[in-house]
């Protein structure tokens, strides 16, 4: 790893050289090494070990005391070291201080020990660079900018998949180990590979062909070409002589752009991102390609958009951190007497009460957080056995903020959709087709359904493919001229590459989902693409091979929402086909098809309102000679080096105009399973989910009605497209208003303020009616800017859905940055692609869909399965249960530990502060490692207030957590008063007892040893008796710790007074005998009694009244529990006999422009509906709901008490 080049140091990159400052152009010559040395670019070489066999220990230790906790019981040691001030042997601090720096130790070299071995394959992973003419295996460790490197087919261009492999692809081990930083960061550990610039390929004319999933979540194919003039260079030999230097722009995050020009034999050649292989992407059905490295490491575009990673912390983490402080800081107000005096028994009390917090709280805390992270990995309900993927916690100090989430923030395509495309409906001349009818002729149901069409007659057709309508193949063979026309369109109009493997059997490669369901469909149909060429496309048309002449492709982008073909038929007719949303083709049509038009719109109507993707086709017969004249003017317009793309739209825009229409496709985009459930579960639970998708608006809307985030009965949905700074404003303003009008009818008037505090608490918060947003990317970008920020982020989070439209990576995370920001709410995103990587790293949880855009999602995440609906699991039941845990066990051993610490503080007004400790080192040492930790561990990882069906049929349950009501400062204070009450009885109900007592012999009773020995067993009795109280869930494991640690107190108590240590260890046991002897005396019993009812029973009758009095939500679902089983036990003894809104919808191609050009130029939800009804929230007055109905609107007027309305919550 030595060899590892050093990044550069900043400032020292620039077109000028070394010196200069941030790099404003990037230069790199090819096959000149030293030339581009000069500039210090970034390597290959990646290291991603943090230690050595010689730094390991320095430099871990000092890492691990870098922690506030470490470094405050180190501190503690040292104060104990010194015999003047401490009472305590240091071994009560350093065996538990040592065993917690070893455990953490051994996990950090073994952790490093496996990255040591991740770096080393995957920097001595063999690659071919051109060197001195020659291909030579080089490992990727040294490969540098400007380098020409050969790749062959299946190879990654610039990731492994985030598994290492060999050159042969074949998988190295890989470990998983929770928490592991190996797999926290495994985005950067494969910085290793490049953005190339293609050179030439083994295909004609410079072609290659790539799938990118690990750059912008999509599986299709795509291509590249190499320009001209590089495309001839396919022999090394020449490669070794070619010495062009490109100029480009700098690294950035911009994945569909690039910038710059090739300067060669005094020629420049402009070139683009169709030139470029950038990393992540892979190389298919190409037999090899040459590059030319242009930025390697962390400069390439994935790693610019990959985002921080960050380190996350729970909200409980950072209070504890803050009670800590408030714990220590007040003692430092004590020191009265004389100076010196007072300074030691200041540092002398600090030592004392240290125990208040115990360095096992931490590692206690890390335990149980192990705990909850297995039960996630075993969960066999969270396991998808098509894929035989089970759940996984990729990190474990996050689990109980699972329990807190308010905003989720969810990427659509592959987390919400299947991004499996189905061919679904489709209109052919004002006829539809796909309504499947019975025999009445009315509309048939899913499951009435007859066989689907039987499509034998075709050899080439795909058996996978089903339609249900059989008039539209009845049409097909009737010889209809508007239906031949409709699928010789889909045949010929679009960018599909066709493999075939064997004789028959054909592979589509499209550049979109959706285009391969329209190809497929036409191939099922009988109008079967089978191949094409640069000039051609062969389609065989009802059994019969026809080869047009492909004339031009005019390519979809996001501006045109449109594409076409120019074809000559055998015949020699010249017709250009052109497919594309219904907003821009209907404009473009003949005024003759005004009647087609308003039919075929009611039908776009129909299909966008069930939720399909739709797309309207049409075409124009063009005259040679107009076709001449506008290729030639085409021709020059693609020459000029200034506004190419304008001169270009405007020709394509010319020729698409007058156009006659032939009618319109549906598509189903399939919902993953549960989608639907899941969303309404999760908004009951008082959750909000936002879609962050790359997709177009009419898609997403279209998806957020599938999958009812989105429904008819919503007061209103404000779609935000405002291309300006002001339109976007005014848009926002408008939607607040029409909002503010129906909140001011709530909160009886109260108005608006524009200045909103940090935690935007507004009357906008608790509007009437359920609103919704959508906004596009372009408008987000404004929206985003900081003086208009705060008004997105209100008119937001007042509705009840928002979708955000056209994002790219980086505006995900920003949008859930702003969340972050000003909410101070926890947030969750979800996603499966890379390009959610940088909004799974912003958020506090990240989770990742292991699903078909590759795993970058998966390896960047802190949890991670296989489809959407296990987040409810996820959230409503592990998250639920892991900070109920670890609420409860906060408050018990905060408890506990102030009744143990505090007595110390009450026995010092009797022995003049001197320092002296009521219980002797040894109890006090082993208080929190034996005879107190097992329990509350138990109660830690295993307590349930409610079974896992109720958290999931109850989400009202999950409020708490988002409240933050189970563990707070408030609760804090209540767990310190019961400790510091326990601890005065435990202190002053012995010592008043002890005054006047005497032992069955006469003797007096009152000796240090005997009230030291008291104290101590009425300790560990009340703090057993406590978590027993406390205890929700008893199993095996709990009753074991509980009595086990009693068990374990008395053995102990014992052995340390018996005759065999003290021959041992003369000087360290001398009070033989004294446990014995006073644990046999009936008074000693008595006071340990009197003392455990009366700490004991304040707490019961407390609880008593609380249940009876103000039940809580979960109080009243375990006694609807108890009420089922008695009634169901009733049961078995008795023996009865019997017992459409209209949402206009849009065609996404693709997130990026197709490769039309590129070929032309020879360069080649319908799930199981949901019962919402069942899951509409009732009315309630519970006190959760007046809780939020102060957080949103202040002036709305409080629910009533809870005792009746937790009966109406089952929803």
């Amino acid at each position: 790893m030595e060899r590892c080049a050093a990044r550069r140091a900043p400032g020292k990159r620039g077109r000028g050289g070394p010196g200069r400052g941030p790099e404003e152009e990037r230069r790199v010559r090819a096959n000149a090494r030293e030339y581009n040395e000069k500039f210090q670019y970034a390597s290959n070489c990646i290291k991603t070990s943090k230690y050595n066999i010689v730094t390991f220990l320095p430099v871990n230790l000092f890492e691990q005391f870098q922690e506030v906790a470490n470094t405050y019981f180190l501190f503690l040691l040292i104060l104990q070291l010194i015999p003047q001030i401490s009472s305590l042997s240091w071994f009560t601090t350093i065996v538990p201080l040592v065993l917690v720096l070893t455990i953490t130790a051994v996990k950090d070299a073994t952790d490093d020990y496996f990255r040591h071995k991740s770096d080393n394959q995957v920097n001595n992973r063999q690659s071919q660079v051109l060197i001195g003419g020659v291909l030579r295996q080089e490992q990727w460790m040294n490969v540098r900018v400007g380098d020409i490197i050969k790749l062959e087919n299946n190879q990654f261009v610039a990731m492994l998949q985030g598994v290492p492999r060999t050159s042969k692809g074949q998988e190295l081990p890989w470990r998983k180990h929770q928490g592991s930083p190996v797999l926290a960061q495994p985005f950067t550990s494969l910085s290793q590979q490049a953005d190339l610039l293609l050179l030439s390929s083994s295909e004609p004319h410079g072609l290659c062909y790539i799938e990118t999933a690990e750059l912008d979540g999509e599986t299709n194919m795509k291509v590249r070409q190499a320009i001209p003039v590089t495309a001839e260079l396919g022999d090394t030999s020449q490669l070794a002589h070619f010495d062009g230097e490109v100029i480009c722009e700098p690294p950035n995050n911009k994945l569909d752009k690039f910038s710059g020009t090739l300067y060669w034999k005094e020629n420049k050649y402009p070139l683009s991102n169709q030139n470029m292989l950038l990393r992540g992407c892979v190389l298919r059905n190409t037999e090899w390609c040459f590059g030319l490295v242009i930025f390697a490491g962390p400069d390439t575009k994935l790693m610019q958009n990959s985002g921080r990673t960050k380190f996350k912390r729970t909200s409980i983490d950072r209070l504890m951190n803050t009670l800590v402080l408030w714990i220590y800081l007040p003692w430092d107000e004590g020191v009265h007497s004389a100076f010196f005096s007072g300074f030691l028994s200041f540092w002398s009390y600090i030592i004392i009460l240290n125990t208040v917090v115990p360095i096992s709280l931490y590692v206690s805390v890390e335990v149980i957080r192990l705990g909850h992270s297995y039960f996630i990995n075993w969960d066999k309900k969270m396991y998808c056995a098509k894929r035989r993927t089970p759940a996984e916690a990729r990190t474990t100090t996050l689990n109980e903020e699972l329990g807190q989430v308010e905003y989720i923030f969810s990427d659509k395509t592959g987390t919400l959709t299947q991004n499996i495309m189905v061919f679904s409906k489709c209109s052919v001349n004002g006829h539809s087709y796909g309504e499947v009818q019975d025999m009445l002729g009315h509309k048939a149901e899913l499951g009435e359904r007859s066989e689907p069409v039987d499509f034998s007659f075709n050899p080439l057709a795909d058996p996978r493919f089903q339609f249900w309508d059989p008039s539209l193949l009845e049409a097909v063979k009737l010889g209809d001229l508007h239906v031949h026309e409709f699928f010789r369109l889909l045949s010929l109009c679009h960018t599909v590459m066709s493999e075939e493997k064997s004789e028959g059997e054909l592979l589509y490669k499209a550049q979109s989902p959706d285009e391969g369901a329209l190809v497929t469909a036409a191939r099922n149909f009988g109008f079967v693409f089978r191949s094409r060429t640069p000039k051609t496309i062969t389609v065989h048309e009802l059994g019969q091979a026809i080869t047009y002449q492909l004339l031009a492709i005019l390519d979809f982008n996001n501006i045109r929402k449109r594409m076409s073909v120019i074809v000559r038929s055998p015949k020699g007719k010249i017709r250009l086909y052109c497919k594309g949303a219904d907003t821009i083709l209907l404009e473009r049509l003949h005024p003759i098809n005004q009647d087609l038009t308003s039919i075929t719109t009611d039908h776009l109507n129909e299909y966008a309102g069930e939720g399909l993707r739709t797309l309207v086709l049409a075409y124009k017969d063009l005259e040679e000679s107009y076709y001449q004249d506008w290729s030639e003017r085409l021709h020059r317009a693609g020459s000029t080096p200034e506004a190419r793309d304008d001169h270009v739209a405007r020709l394509y825009d010319e020729v698409e105009h007058d156009m006659m229409l032939l009618g319109a496709t549906a598509i189903e985009d399939k919902l993953q399973q549960g989608v639907p459930e899941t969303i309404a579960i999760l908004t009951l639970a008082n959750i909000k989910i936002w879609v962050l998708t790359g997709d177009k608006q009419e898609t997403a809307v279209n998806i957020g009605y599938s999958c009812k985030m989105l429904t008819d009965d919503m007061t209103e949905v404000f779609v935000v497209t405002g291309h300006t700074v002001l339109e976007v404003r005014e848009e926002l303003r408008k939607a607040r208003e029409k909002m503010m009008n129906a909140s001011r009818s709530v909160c009886n008037g109260f108005s608006y303020q524009e200045k909103l505090s940090s935690k935007l608490t507004s009357v906008l918060e608790a509007i009437a009616g359920e609103y919704a947003l959508v906004i596009n990317g372009h408008s987000l970008a404004h929206a985003l800017e900081a003086d208009m920020e705060v008004e997105f982020l209100e008119t937001a989070c007042a509705c009840k859905a928002v979708i955000c439209c056209r994002v790219t990576p980086l505006q995900k995370a920003q949008v859930v940055e702003l969340v972050k920001k000003y909410k101070k709410a926890v947030t969750l995103a979800i996603g499966d692609g890379a390009n959610d990587v940088s909004m799974i790293k912003t958020a506090h949880i990240g989770v990742g869909i292991s699903g078909q855009e590759g795993i970058q999602a998966v390896l960047a995440s802190d949890y991670s399965f296989s489809q959407f609906k296990f987040l409810q699991r996820l959230l409503l039941v592990h998250g639920r249960w892991s900070y109920l845990r670890m609420c409860k066990f906060l408050c018990y051993f905060f408890y506990k530990n102030f009744a143990f610490t505090m007595v110390h503080f009450w026995f010092g007004f009797f022995c003049g502060f001197s320092a002296q400790t009521v219980y002797d080192q040894y109890f006090i040492t082993l208080y929190n490692i034996v005879y107190t930790s097992l329990p509350v561990l138990a109660m830690g990882v295993f307590d349930q207030d409610v079974p896992e069906q109720r958290s999931m049929e109850y989400p009202k349950l999950y409020e708490p957590g988002q409240l933050n009501l189970l563990f707070n400062k408030r609760e804090f204070f209540i767990c310190i008063a019961q400790g510091i009450y326990t601890s005065i009885l435990m202190f002053f109900i012995p010592y008043g007892v002890f005054a006047d007592a005497t032992r069955d012999d006469g003797a007096q009773l009152a000796d240090y040893q005997s009230f030291a020995v008291t104290v101590a067993t009425s300790l560990v009795i009340v703090v057993s008796v406590q978590i027993g109280l406390d205890t929700g869930f008893w199993t095996a494991i709990n009753h074991f710790f509980i009595w086990g640690s009693l068990a374990a107190y008395f053995a102990i108590l014992f052995t340390m007074h018996s005759d065999s240590l003290f021959r041992l260890f003369p000087n360290q046991f001398r009070f033989v005998g004294n446990a014995q002897n006073t644990l046999a005396q009936p008074t000693v019993w008595l006071t340990i009694a009197l003392t455990a009812v009366v700490c004991i029973m304040p707490v019961v009758a407390f609880r008593f009244l609380k249940l009876d009095l103000k039940p809580e939500l979960s109080d009243t679902v375990r006694y609807t529990q108890l009420v089922r089983k008695k009634q169901k036990t009733q049961h078995r003894g008795m023996r009865h006999a019997g017992r459409a809104g209209s949402r206009r919808s849009g065609y996404a191609f693709s997130h990026q422009e197709g490769f039309g050009e590129l070929i032309m130029s020879g360069k080649n939800m319908r799930l199981s509906s949901l019962a919402l009804s069942s899951f509409a929230p009732r009315p309630s007055t519970s006190w959760i709901e007046t809780l939020w109905k102060k957080k949103g609107c202040e002036g709305s007027s409080a629910g009533s008490p809870s005792g009746a309305a937790d009966k109406t919550l089952r929803v």
